[in-house]
């Protein structure tokens, strides 16, 4: 992958990202990143306030990133809290987790008492939890503290690897000795242990890398973004399923390139803008009501090393304020995305149409009809009744889709 220096255009920045919160599961196959909805069949342990049950068997891992102990801002003033809410949701699933990945923030700066904290709420789950720094757990000491907490058995600055059951686990740093104006970046000393660190794998084994600042060129005006990600990914470029995991941005964003999937977490701590909508990256104030739904954690689910990887995002609360899935669809692209969404009986469902050309939403029994949607433009329709209820755009009548009632 080369990263690309260059704006995103409306089009191609919608088409790579997913909103925060979508509750959607992302898998690859082929190369191509397909998304289904929460599923209900096959979940009926799923419990009011947990993460989704993952299929029986498999390895299934959280992934939490971005807790930034110690902010007190209006955004969110009080971040132990939501961590907490997030532990909870973990404690509360019908199969738990596998271990931990924190993929960086751990506190806002670099405080003892703020290490001490989150191992504490953390220490809860009883679960091995691994790390990697972000650059606010390194700051004035160049990760000393950080290493001294986390870091034990880690190389360099704090850079490891492990393995699970027939999957390849990669932690990396790309947050210390950061240059002014520049992109994270992982230096040589780091490149040249990963190329040593998966010589002796074979090319069929699945591949997780998980660092704070994200591995692809995102919004390289705000540093989001890794200067030699290309030469870390070349490394790679040998094994055919390799799984990015990031934070940093505090909202879902993800794509696929080649064999590779890239996949950004939400935060527990506060919601930050899109790329470009705003001066500045930074933590974003949301009404109060909303700010659990823009916060929350990711499981990942593999189910034999020839499965694809699946992510799951779950938001601390879910924007139907029910134990189902987001009643959410976009119309982009000349497809519902997803075309099949399962929903619990009385979730309102709200298509949003991110096409450049008009869309109608038309129930294929009569039970309802959008006006035509420009761009931007949504249409809601709450679903009382259990069943299976398909649609298509009348415009494009090729574009069909379904809601899934339980």
């Amino acid at each position: 992958m080369t990263p690309k220096h260059t704006n995103l255009d409306r089009r191609g920045f919608l088409h790579c990202m997913a909103w925060v919160g979508t509750g959607a599961v992302w898998a690859m196959a082929g190369g191509v990143l397909k998304a289904t909805p929460l599923g209900y069949a096959g979940d009926a342990g799923h419990l009011p306030g947990s993460l989704p049950g993952p299929q029986a068997g498999g390895l299934h891992f959280v992934q939490i990133s971005d807790s930034h102990i110690g902010f007190d801002k209006p955004a969110n003033p009080d971040v132990t809290a939501t961590l907490r809410e997030a532990v909870a949701r973990i404690k509360a699933s019908p199969e738990a987790p596998a271990f931990i990945l924190h993929t960086g923030d751990l506190t806002h700066l670099s405080r003892p008492q703020e290490f001490d904290t989150l191992q504490q709420v953390l220490s809860e789950l009883s679960l091995p939890v691994f790390y990697v720094p972000g650059e606010h757990d390194v700051i004035g000491d160049d990760g000393k503290q950080y290493l001294e907490r986390f870091g034990r058995g880690t190389s360099g600055a704090g850079w490891h690897s492990f393995d699970k059951d027939g999957v390849h686990f990669i932690g990396l740093v790309n947050v210390v000795d950061l240059k002014a104006g520049g992109l994270g970046s992982l230096g040589r000393e780091q490149l040249e242990w990963i190329d040593r660190d998966v010589k002796h794998l074979k090319s069929s084994t699945p591949i997780v890398i998980f660092a704070h600042i994200p591995l692809w060129s995102i919004y390289p005006e705000w540093g989001w973004g890794t200067d030699d990600s290309a030469q870390a990914l070349g490394l790679l470029k040998r094994f055919g399923s390799v799984s990015v995991l990031n934070g940093h941005i505090h909202q879902v964003m993800q794509k696929v390139e080649g064999h590779v999937m890239f996949h950004t977490a939400m935060s527990t701590a506060f919601p930050q803008p899109a790329p470009g909508t705003a001066p500045s990256p930074g933590p974003m104030k949301v009404e109060s009501d909303r700010l659990k739904k823009v916060l929350g954690l990711a499981r990942v689910s593999f189910h034999d090393v020839n499965h694809p990887i699946a992510v799951t995002d779950a938001p601390l609360e879910d924007a139907t304020g029910g134990t189902g899935g987001t009643g959410d669809v976009t119309v982009d692209n000349f497809r519902f995305d997803p075309d099949v969404r399962s929903v619990a009986a009385g979730t309102t469902i709200t298509w949003t149409n991110r096409d450049d050309v008009p869309h109608t939403i038309v129930s294929a029994d009569g039970a309802f009809r959008s006006p035509a949607l420009d761009t931007g433009e949504r249409f809601s329709h709450r679903f009382d009744e259990k069943g299976r209820f398909r649609y298509y755009c009348s415009i494009h009548p090729k574009m069909t889709a379904r809601i899934d009632v339980a």
